[in-house]
């Protein structure tokens, strides 16, 4: 028998503590106008002390499930992708399933970095569509804070701490274009561009955290690129226009670079849900993080077509085509 998925439910989380752009200019050198002129970033929230991705991670899930009126004890997956675990084992995602009271189903990380949301909806959503579950909660969480060096200007203003999450429910049937569901999810990675975007540091390499590292101008050219081929895929396989899309909802690393992206595609700025201003680069957290912004705010409709992506390090990047 067939099987669909379905996003039922969606919430998201950020932390108290705001820091804005003329704190940081006290810090290094920069300043507010430098910052939103080459990012559109005024301000990012940050994770206090003692506050944990689990932590984040948690309250999302607890708020997705609300939305999607979905007990807890319903889900039997949870697929966590973030940067940023707790620990380096066991999965934050076993933190997040014994928090809820759940001793059943599977619970694991994933690791794509900025992609990683995407690479975990796909996960999920193949699972749904296998019946190797019912209910999944897919999550993006990051304390994306802890691996800056907040004395490089060039990465320390660029990112942000937070967590999204969706619950996604298996129903009979393939998936319909015209019906609510997750249509298809496209993923991709070239390892041979590693260097562009890494932290330096791991257990494995030196038993460290380690720092952001970036080649920024890089980035950008491989992202507009990319990301535009990987949308147009995913419109090809479901038979679709870029003028079918109600709502695009990029990952929010770089204004420019979502601004640049949609245009190449053809895309209308008013179609396009923003959240890089308040938030920053929240990495694995980001496009949850404007999905629930967008359904908060009422743009997000019930029959809309969504269109998310995302590029990481790695490279990894990835999208998705959702019927809301």
């Amino acid at each position: 028998m067939l099987f669909h998925s379905r996003v039922v439910g969606c919430g998201a989380h950020l932390p108290e503590r705001i820091v804005t752009n003329d704190e940081l200019a006290r810090r290094v050198e920069t300043t507010d106008a430098w910052i939103v002129e080459r990012t559109g970033i005024r301000q990012r929230h940050i994770a206090a002390e003692g506050e944990r991705t689990s932590d984040l991670a948690l309250a999302a899930a607890r708020r997705a499930l609300e939305n999607g009126a979905v007990s807890p004890s319903e889900v039997d997956l949870i697929v966590l992708a973030t940067t940023t675990p707790d620990d380096t084992f066991p999965a934050t995602a076993t933190k997040v399933q014994a928090a809820l009271g759940l001793d059943h189903g599977a619970a694991f990380d994933l690791q794509a970095v900025c992609a990683g949301f995407v690479y975990a909806l796909a996960v999920a959503d193949n699972a749904l569509r296998l019946n190797q579950a019912k209910t999944a909660l897919v999550i993006g969480a990051e304390t994306f804070s802890r691996l800056l060096d907040w004395q490089d200007r060039n990465t320390c203003v660029l990112f942000g701490d937070g967590a999204g999450a969706v619950v996604l429910r298996a129903f009979p049937g393939a998936p319909d274009p015209k019906e609510r569901c997750v249509l298809s999810t496209h993923l991709h990675s070239d390892g041979r561009l590693y260097d562009l975007l890494y932290v330096d540091g791991g257990p494995s390499s030196s038993q460290t955290v380690g720092h952001v590292r970036m080649r920024g101008r890089e980035i950008f050219r491989h992202a507009v690129v990319k990301l535009a081929e990987v949308v147009e895929e995913a419109l090809k396989v479901n038979g679709l226009k870029i003028s079918d899309i109600d709502w695009f909802v990029p990952h929010q690393a770089n204004e420019r670079i979502i601004d640049s992206t949609a245009r190449r595609l053809g895309l209308a700025d008013d179609k396009v849900i923003k959240t890089v201003d308040r938030h920053a680069n929240t990495s694995a957290a980001s496009v949850p993080l404007a999905l629930a912004q967008g359904i908060a705010d009422g743009r997000i409709k019930a029959g809309q077509l969504l269109l998310i992506e995302a590029i990481g390090g790695g490279l990894t990047w990835a999208a998705s085509l959702i019927r809301w």
